[in-house]
């Protein structure tokens, strides 16, 4: 019986293989997004950073444009950390097509420090995020985040 395969291994085996079989792209796709909320979970900016293209596109829908880079996907780690020292990101859903993976994930944690100007209230958050990545040469290139915000908001006001 063979033993499972963590998520950063198989993203490793398949980053070592150059095949462009039928899925191979998705299945990549899907391993990268796995050990990029591994390293959220773990409070590991660097480890994150390692997945994100230098030229990272940032969608948000409450900005009218586009951001741009992997500091500014730092400070919006930093300041969800700062706000949700131990926030948790459980994947829901998962899945992939050509260089796109879609994720359903919840968002668990207490609300221990500012956050958009609410203070810090001790009260634990639940929030579901839809987010979107575009995958390119084997990093996340481009990422759209449609996170439920009035309800994570509702909860801390």
């Amino acid at each position: 019986m063979r033993e499972p395969t963590s998520p950063r291994k198989r993203l490793a085996q398949l980053r070592g293989t150059r095949k462009r079989a039928r899925g191979w792209r998705g299945c990549c796709g899907i391993a990268l997004v796995r050990v990029g909320f591994q390293a959220f979970n773990a409070g590991d900016v660097g480890e994150c950073l390692a997945h994100i293209a230098p030229d990272l596109i940032i969608n948000l829908p409450e900005l009218p444009e586009p951001q741009h880079g992997r500091e500014t996907w730092r400070q919006g780690f930093e300041m969800m950390r700062d706000a949700f020292p131990d926030l948790q990101a459980h994947i829901e859903d998962i899945v992939a097509a050509q260089d796109k993976v879609a994720v359903r994930v919840r968002f668990r944690g207490t609300h221990a420090g500012e956050f958009l100007g609410f203070p810090a209230t001790g009260r634990t958050v639940e929030y579901v995020s839809h987010e979107f990545y575009r995958i390119a040469d084997g990093l996340i290139a481009e990422e759209w985040i449609c996170s439920d915000m009035a309800t994570l908001l509702r909860q801390i006001s």
